[in-house]
């Protein structure tokens, strides 16, 4: 047994995507059991981006825009992550922790938001026992969980991924984060894959349980991947003499070259990858007659070309490849994601609205790889929480207003008489080229920075 890992443990660092990011001070064994909290929003973000919204809107039949409003709640609290990444870079313990009190608040949100999320929405529903009962009291229940589900969340992220740098050298804080997307992705392709198994058939019974046990599991798994991981350090129980101020971190970080464009960039690009998440399942489910387990797993199939995307430009970069330039090339790889997408319809073809969908992916994982080290790279190690705090609340905020608007769009070319003559399709390929729209605008708004970038090179 003992020669088996042994041989395991070589074989790993040549096969598995950014085991060159381990190092002495911070072994494989060791990062893998932190980016377990990565395993736990993973499962999170598939409940409620992926099952939760293809069973709300056809099993419950919930609008589809209070549904994409539902979804959209725990996004209120993105602009706040670069706001809490500064808290726990300046957080005063008399623990003498930073990251860990953070992560426990953000821990016992999400369980809380998950415990009282299953009876919500049947009471949204108002099917079955629900009957009868005033809608009010269905959208007051699940609003609250789903923002308590979204603090948890982006805490848990946030200040999961700077406990993650703070434990990597400096040279290998980009390839850590990376790593830890990597365990978000693979999280999202089996969670979708299980949900979807076990909510086959659908019944009111079998959603409670499934919310339910992943309410124990995020609690669970986030525990174990704390476990002796923080050091306690004196120098963080001494309340510093005059308070950090965030309005001037702040201040401080944007002002720094290319600083603004870039989150800009970061905007447009992930309203163009963004809205499709409300609305690929549904779409799959109205349009294509695909059942709940198939449409479960186009969030595994999204998730996989992230993958494989995220995969590559982790080895791309590392070779010196400009970040922004890489963001650039996922925009525009998706763009013809899209198209496929919308080119399933008339062919009622659900491969080519599966590969499409993988395409799509695959741009949105050598997007988010590309703007989430140009971010890194613009911070001192003082401020990397402010850093993955801003990336992570500017992409974070904008995946709110696309789900949001995706839904709300939806219904609204749904009303519109004369558009039915061509097809229940009609409102879902409006918002799919509106989102291939965006991703055109993005390498446009990119194409100042790189042309700056290279017109250095030369000088």
């Amino acid at each position: 047994m003992s020669r088996f890992a042994e041989h395991l443990v070589r074989i790993g660092p040549r096969f598995l995507p950014f085991a060159d990011a381990a190092s002495d001070d911070l072994p494989l064994s060791k990062l893998l059991r932190l980016s377990l909290f990565q395993v736990a929003v993973g499962m999170s973000i598939v409940l409620l981006v992926g099952t939760l919204n293809r069973v709300m809107i056809v099993e419950l039949e919930v609008p589809a825009s209070v549904v994409g409003i539902m979804i959209s709640l725990p996004l209120l609290f993105a602009p706040f992550r670069a706001l809490i990444g500064f808290k726990s870079d300046t957080h005063v313990s008399a623990l003498g922790w930073r990251r860990v009190p953070w992560i426990y608040k953000g821990t016992l949100a999400l369980w809380g938001g998950f415990a009282i999320m299953p009876f919500a929405l049947i009471v949204l529903g108002g099917k079955g026992y629900a009957e009868g009962q005033p809608f009010w009291l269905g959208v007051s229940s699940a609003g609250l969980a789903f923002l308590m589900v979204g603090a948890g969340v982006h805490t848990i992220q946030t200040v999961g991924l700077a406990l993650a740098t703070d434990l990597a050298p400096r040279e290998d804080q980009p390839k850590v984060v990376g790593l830890m997307y990597v365990v978000l992705l693979i999280s999202m392709i089996f969670s979708s894959i299980g949900f979807g198994w076990v909510l086959e058939p659908y019944h009111d019974a079998q959603l409670i349980k499934v919310i339910s046990g992943v309410a124990v599991a995020v609690f669970f798994l986030n525990m174990v991947a704390l476990w002796k991981m923080e050091g306690r350090n004196r120098a963080y129980t001494v309340k510093p003499e005059k308070q950090p101020e965030f309005s001037e971190h702040w201040r401080e970080f944007i002002s720094r070259k290319n600083a603004l464009h870039g989150l800009v960039v970061i905007g447009l690009g992930t309203l163009g990858f963004g809205m499709a998440d409300v609305i690929l399942e549904p779409y799959g489910g109205q349009v294509l007659a695909m059942t709940v387990s198939e449409t479960t797993r186009l969030t595994a199939t999204f998730a996989g070309g992230g993958l494989i995307g995220f995969w590559l430009a982790s080895w791309v970069l590392s070779r010196g490849f400009d970040p922004m330039r890489m963001a650039a090339l996922g925009a525009a790889v998706g763009i013809p994601g899209f198209f496929a997408v919308i080119g399933a319809t008339p062919m009622t073809s659900t491969w080519i609205f599966v590969i499409g969908t993988l395409v799509v992916g695959f741009g949105g994982g050598l997007f988010s790889h590309g703007t989430l080290t140009a971010t890194m790279r613009l911070a001192p190690k003082e401020q990397v929480g402010l850093a993955l705090g801003a990336w992570g609340a500017v992409q974070a905020t904008c995946a709110g207003v696309a789900v949001a608007s995706a839904g709300v769009l939806r219904d609204i070319v749904q009303a519109m008489p004369d558009l039915h003559q061509y097809g229940a399709a009609t409102p879902y390929l409006f918002v799919f080229v509106l989102e291939a729209a965006f991703l055109v605008l993005t390498v446009l708004v990119v194409l100042p920075l790189l042309r700056a970038a290279l017109a250095a090179q030369r000088i």
